[in-house]
């Protein structure tokens, strides 16, 4: 696969080092490409997610028209993989469309539901859209590691100038916030953006029904 970037994600990758790699972890907030758990990750685990975050914006040879936010990496997803929406499992599957590597220490590459069930309905689509997340880090609750929780919305704000990069950088012409937190942060930027459910918690079907009806057949 081609391992360099195109104009626009060179950008994007730009904003990531000033903005998102150098931020620390708190008890509440893990910063999955600066920082690791010693019982959960290898010890490279950090560099490996930010491997596999260059290899997804490599697999990119022009700059897709969608723009997709999401809500935080969830705890089986994201949160190991270092791609959105996206599982260990999935990048280390020969047909899958990214590759990638495991940073987790268990012996079975971690999987997750909601990125099974992302992938399902956005793979067709692919390469025409970029996913990233509105709270790049992942929210636990203090003391479980492995937990998710509902980004705060001080904790939206504070990454609103790295989605605003994001958007400049790639300039896309349609922009779709997947849940309610994506939404508000696109609406406190200013940019024209559609709704659709998060396929999380029940809301797969609302997911891909939102999806079909704006994007249409593959």
């Amino acid at each position: 696969m081609r391992e360099t970037l195109i104009e626009p994600f060179r950008r994007v990758w730009a904003a990531f080092e000033r903005r998102l790699f150098p931020v620390p972890s708190s008890d509440r907030l893990f910063n999955l490409y600066r920082d690791r758990h010693p019982e959960l990750d290898r010890p490279e685990a950090p560099a490996i997610r930010r491997r596999n975050l260059w290899r997804y914006l490599a697999a990119y040879e022009t700059p897709p028209p969608v723009f997709l936010l999401a809500e935080a990496p969830g705890p089986w997803g994201c949160r190991f993989s270092g791609v959105p929406l996206t599982s260990e499992a999935q990048l280390l599957d020969p047909d899958f469309p990214l590759v990638g590597e495991a940073s987790g220490l268990s012996e079975r590459p971690h999987r997750e539901y909601s990125a099974r069930i992302y992938w399902r309905v956005m793979r067709p689509y692919f390469p025409r859209f970029f996913t990233w997340s509105t709270v790049p880090l992942h929210p636990h609750r203090p003391g479980v590691p492995l937990s998710i929780r509902t980004p705060t919305q001080r904790e939206v704000r504070d990454w609103l100038p790295l989605v605003a990069d994001l958007i400049e950088a790639l300039k896309p012409a349609q922009v779709i916030a997947i849940g309610r937190k994506a939404e508000f942060a696109l609406q406190s930027l200013g940019v024209r953006c559609t709704y659709v459910r998060h396929p999380s918690q029940g809301g797969a079907r609302l997911f891909e029904a939102g999806v079909r009806a704006l994007l249409g057949d593959s």
